[in-house]
């Protein structure tokens, strides 16, 4: 009895073990934040009579497989330069708890049911917008990161996708309401991306990574970029309003939250300081979701 026990601990720590690596492997946090981009986009852009629930869930499962394959592809083809970095060191490819094979198995499978699921349950546009997106990130984005910071403005093509993604599926057309959502991700990406490149340098600069504007240096010409990026998500954020997207609340939460994102900058444009931008970092990932359920909660019927 006792080696039963022994050997079902055994078995349920090697299932915990796999799941946690594949969970890893499809970057299962930032795709659940893609998923919820998407879902807004839709969420905005159904205007029906009553709710597409089968379209919506097929969004959001083919939407989170989409980025997950993407994640994982890019994974499988950094998992070299994933070693050198503190932050990637303990992935599953470098720590070979998942081989090479499976994951390529893994990716094909979920990023084809993925594919699937928006074809089938979503419309034409939405699906080759999709793998548009899965192309561009791990085609011309992950190769693009040890060339220069051009990688940022092209990764934040396919990153600011999801929003894209839910009102095509929602509407089956690109309108400018469209664009105007796409558009506020795209741009809140260059601060976002390059407050992570600058907290990250060290770790960046050991894999050949080249995401900070500005010659790479983490200086006050940097520092301004990032600010001039913010700054444009103030009059980016109130265009939902001024076109009857939404109401005037959201477009207050969005000033609101875009002027201390902003006010962040200054402090980094001050003293070009890790600490100033580790704040930065953490600003754009409480600023994007609050503007979204902003929106979000000024188009619910009052």
């Amino acid at each position: 009895m006792r080696t039963v026990g022994v050997t079902d601990h055994s078995i349920y720590h090697l299932v915990q073990t796999r799941l946690k690596a594949y969970s890893e492997l499809l970057k299962f946090r930032l795709s659940a934040l893609v998923t919820f981009s998407a879902v807004f986009g839709f969420i905005l852009g159904d205007t029906g009579t009553s709710f597409g629930w089968t379209s919506f869930l097929g969004l959001a499962l083919g939407g989170f497989l989409i980025s997950g394959a993407s994640g994982a592809a890019n994974e499988i083809m950094e998992r070299d330069l994933d070693k050198l970095m503190k932050r990637t060191e303990n992935r599953p490819l470098p720590l070979q708890i998942i081989s090479l094979s499976e994951a390529y198995w893994f990716t094909f499978l979920i990023g084809f049911i993925g594919i699937g699921l928006l074809w089938i349950f979503t419309n034409p546009l939405t699906t080759w917008l999709g793998v548009l997106s899965m192309v561009l990130y791990v085609f011309a984005y992950t190769p693009l990161k040890r060339v220069g910071p051009i990688a940022v403005f092209v990764g934040a093509i396919p990153g600011a996708m999801p929003p894209l993604l839910g009102w095509t599926a929602a509407t089956g057309a690109i309108s400018y309401e469209a664009l105007i959502i796409f558009g506020i991700q795209f741009i809140w990406q260059f601060p976002h991306f390059w407050a992570i490149a600058w907290v990250s340098d060290e770790d960046y600069k050991r894999a050949g990574f080249k995401l900070l504007p500005s010659g790479g240096g983490k200086d006050l010409n940097t520092a301004i970029q990032i600010m001039i990026y913010t700054l444009f998500l103030l009059p980016l954020g109130l265009l939902p309003s001024y076109f009857g997207l939404t109401g005037l609340n959201s477009g207050i939460v969005a000033t609101i939250c875009g002027a201390l994102f902003l006010a962040q900058t200054f402090s980094l444009m001050r003293d070009c300081s890790r600490k100033s931008a580790l704040k930065i970092m953490f600003g754009s990932f409480l600023y994007l979701p609050i503007v979204q359920i902003a929106y979000l909660l000024d188009k619910l019927p009052q």
